[in-house]
């Protein structure tokens, strides 16, 4: 199945641990890595894992390793590029009123954030930039991050391994499967944003 022309079983095939390595980091710790497909990839090379093109636990030894790093390289961004990005007072986007916010969400819901952050698409590509700006304890975040980290990695690549372990030609449904993924790790961002009904 594809993506805008682009067959995913078939993307993952040609690049591999060191691609999944790159993609993973990328979209992990990089400003312009929010787009890339992260969950997808690792999700169907879980699958194709069962099928013994790739080992699983070296899978996700490598994913894991790619998430952590690219996380710090994030939060290091974060850390020291924000307070120069937050610097003029009357800026729509970057204010400094919003980097207080910022520093005071992370004192509150930063492990909640980085841990959970880490399932969700988009959101985890700046969610340790975002905990860089706001000055979380480095320590605190890199916990927080490894534990993200890893749960995603096993729970995804499992997911995949366990799948196509299970079901024969279930990478003929990956597509699908890819978007209800999507779909579910957006919920409670969806649920969040619902209309609150006034008292």
């Amino acid at each position: 199945m594809s993506i805008f022309n682009i067959d995913i079983v078939e993307l993952v095939k040609i690049v591999g641990y060191f691609g999944l390595f790159i993609i993973i980091f990328s979209e992990s710790g990089l400003f312009f890595g929010f787009f890339l497909p992260g969950g997808s990839l690792l999700f169907t090379a879980g699958l194709l894992a069962s099928q013994n093109l790739f080992n699983i636990y070296w899978l996700i030894v490598i994913v894991g390793l790619a998430a952590i790093l690219g996380d710090n390289v994030g939060y290091w961004f974060g850390n020291k590029v924000g307070h120069k990005i937050f610097t003029k007072e009357d800026s729509l986007f970057f204010n400094k009123k919003y980097l207080e916010k910022t520093k005071e969400y992370y004192q509150k819901y930063g492990p909640m954030t980085v841990v959970i952050g880490r399932f969700v698409p988009i959101v985890r590509t700046f969610a340790p930039i975002l905990a860089g700006v706001g000055k979380m304890n480095y320590r605190k975040f890199l916990f927080y991050n490894v534990i993200g980290a890893i749960l995603w990695a096993i729970g995804l690549s499992l997911l995949g391994f366990f799948l196509g372990s299970s079901i024969p030609g279930i990478e003929k449904y990956v597509l699908p499967i890819v978007l209800l993924i999507i779909f579910l790790s957006i919920l409670p961002i969806l649920f969040n944003l619902r209309p609150k009904k006034s008292p």
